[in-house]
């Protein structure tokens, strides 16, 4: 295992970790918290890229909220009390925790937009999609991202083919990214694999929408890469002509991981198909 990440804050930077506890959600704490609007619609990237320069992070029961330019915001975490109606997708999700005002004027300011900071609520469960179903918390649908550097090194190769510059991997937002695979793309192929105790099932293949293409580090977008060259090579017709990079998967056994962990494959998924789309 070559990085592990969180990402406290959906849709916010991400957090890279040495050590997590991962569970039935996924990586401990990943996507727990979300943005809203005034109407209970979740902010993301798609719309709103200056969320990616922004970031959250963990600090026992505190989020601390850092932005450049501007000094640390510690706030306290609310687990549970006043709630709100949320909606994912168009679809009213439920309810989410609303975290402290001085929070969300901090976000309001720096999106130029009345945003709310919510919280998953204690009872909360939401199951994905996929051959293995799994759970997530305010993850798009599933507990785990998975990347290879062996598909970002294929991809590069392509886009400098092209005249482009080479992107970094926090570009698909990843929770484990795996080393050491020699072929392009193996995580497609990969049914079931584990992390120390850690047991790991494929969801579906990742299918990318505008969030590559927004420069992490500055919260802009950057012009039509990743995404131009993904679709000469890696359109989708089984998800509706989408582009995919990575896997989407579930947490089958949970425990703790480390990175430089060995990561052990258990079980393929035959070459050329994919068990997934027939499970929708």
């Amino acid at each position: 295992m070559a990085a592990l990440v969180h990402y406290p804050v959906k849709g916010l930077s991400g957090v890279p970790v040495e050590q997590a506890e991962i569970g039935p959600s996924g990586v401990a704490g990943d996507r727990t918290f979300m943005l809203v609007d005034s109407e209970g619609v979740f902010l993301s990237q798609r719309s709103v890229p200056a969320m990616a320069a922004l970031r959250a992070e963990l600090v026992g029961d505190s989020l601390r909220l850092s932005a450049l330019g501007a000094p640390d915001l510690d706030v306290p975490i609310q687990y549970d009390g006043k709630r709100r109606d949320v909606s994912l997708f168009a679809r009213w999700f439920g309810q989410g925790v609303v975290q402290a005002a001085a929070a969300d004027e901090w976000f309001s300011a720096r999106l130029d937009r009345p945003v709310g900071l919510v919280r998953v609520t204690p009872e909360h469960e939401r199951p994905g999609w996929g051959v293995h179903r799994g759970e997530t918390g305010f993850g798009d649908a599933h507990a785990l991202l998975v990347t290879s550097l062996s598909s970002l090194d294929g991809l590069n190769e392509r886009i400098a083919s092209r005249g482009g510059e080479a992107i970094p991997m926090n570009r698909f937002r990843p929770n484990v990214v795996v080393s050491g695979w020699s072929e392009p793309h193996t995580e497609d192929r990969v049914l079931r694999m584990s992390v120390g105790a850690v047991e790991i099932g494929y969801s579906a293949r990742a299918i990318r929408c505008a969030v590559p293409t927004v420069d992490q580090a500055t919260g802009q977008k950057s012009g039509p890469e990743p995404t131009r060259t993904l679709a000469t090579y890696r359109r989708e017709p089984a998800y509706g002509g989408g582009v995919s990079f990575g896997m989407k998967a579930a947490v089958l056994t949970g425990g703790t991981v480390t990175v430089g962990d060995e990561i052990l494959v258990h079980d393929w998924i035959p070459a050329g198909t994919d068990p997934a789309p027939a499970t929708r």
